[in-house]
């Protein structure tokens, strides 16, 4: 962690400032007994604090592994903490108020203030691909790491990507703008309105499509893949098969498809209006194959290397 600090202390004074809003929320749960759109008002600067504060600490440690451009790379560090910073300032004033803080153009502040947000959205997915394009020629020493890394950079930009699907207007909103200024534009959910029954704490639609899974997913390869490169190194200690770099590096691949899979999966799925906990045959038929190509490909990659590849020919 000192070394992180080091490299770059904006990020993990961001970290820091989101976990502290963390521990604000969670009063706010326990104090505070607004509801909005169904859900405690705290709960939603609580689920932004926890997610970007481990978003801050995942970016500290990647931008340490660039071993180029410090001074860009200290600026790409910086302009993610601080839109993160904007955002979330966002969200906690709007609580503080009362207000509805995604899709809300009610008022003209309503509506600046989630400008304001969709322009730090925008700005955090072109930072976070400038950190993928310095990192996917970056060898580390460990090939699994390597394509962690890499397919968790290209996933998590998938998934923050998703996003974006969410400030379309939907069919009735654009109904309504024939008749009225519209107060609401875009939203989680497909075919149900904003703020029905929803998971616990989650708050995903159990009545329709949501796209926040797939965003949530998604936006979290980041640190799904590396951690599991580092679970693959350490259970290297108890089985011999995975000794072999090779072998860890071909698994990587095969969670990766897997995982980005998955992500595709509940997209779509909320796409076309369905609740992840209500999967037609359609959904069913679509996991079944993708279960089956992963175990596939995670069984093929637990073969045992016939030839010791180079580094330059495993994270090519």
């Amino acid at each position: 962690m000192l070394r992180l600090v080091r490299i770059h202390p904006p990020l993990i004074v961001t970290a820091l400032i989101m976990a502290a809003l963390a521990l604000v929320s969670t009063v706010g749960l326990i104090a505070d007994d607004r509801i909005l759109l169904g859900a405690p008002i705290w709960l939603k600067p609580l689920k932004f604090a926890i997610s970007l504060a481990i978003y801050s600490v995942t970016f500290a440690w990647l931008i340490s592994l660039i071993d180029r451009a410090p001074r860009l790379r200290w600026w790409l560090g910086t302009v993610i903490a601080s839109s993160s910073l904007i955002e979330m300032a966002v969200i906690v004033g709007q609580v503080v108020r009362g207000r509805r803080s995604h899709f809300n153009y009610d008022t003209a502040l309503d509506a600046t203030l989630f400008s304001v947000m969709g322009a730090t959205i925008v700005v955090l997915w072109l930072a976070t691909a400038a950190v993928a394009i310095l990192l996917w020629r970056r060898r580390l020493d460990d090939r699994a790491t390597t394509l962690a890394v890499r397919f968790g950079l290209v996933i998590a930009l998938a998934g923050l990507g998703v996003g974006f699907l969410m400030t379309s207007p939907t069919a009735d909103q654009i109904d309504g703008m024939a008749t009225a200024p519209p107060t609401t534009i875009g939203a989680h959910a497909v075919g149900v309105e904003d703020g029905g029954p929803g998971l616990p704490l989650l708050g995903w639609s159990t009545v329709g499509g949501d796209l926040r899974i797939g965003h949530f997913i998604g936006m979290h390869a980041l640190q799904a893949l590396p951690l599991l490169g580092l679970a693959l190194a350490l259970l290297a200690r108890r089985f011999r098969r995975l000794q072999d770099p090779v072998v860890r590096a071909r698994l990587i691949v095969a969670a990766s498809v897997g995982y980005a899979g998955v992500t595709l999966l509940v997209t779509w799925q909320a796409l076309r209006g369905q609740s992840l906990i209500h999967p037609d045959a359609q959904t069913w038929a679509a996991a079944g194959v993708l279960a089956a190509v992963t175990v596939l490909a995670a069984a093929a990659a637990w073969r045992p290397a016939a030839v010791t590849l180079s580094d330059r020919e495993v994270t090519a």
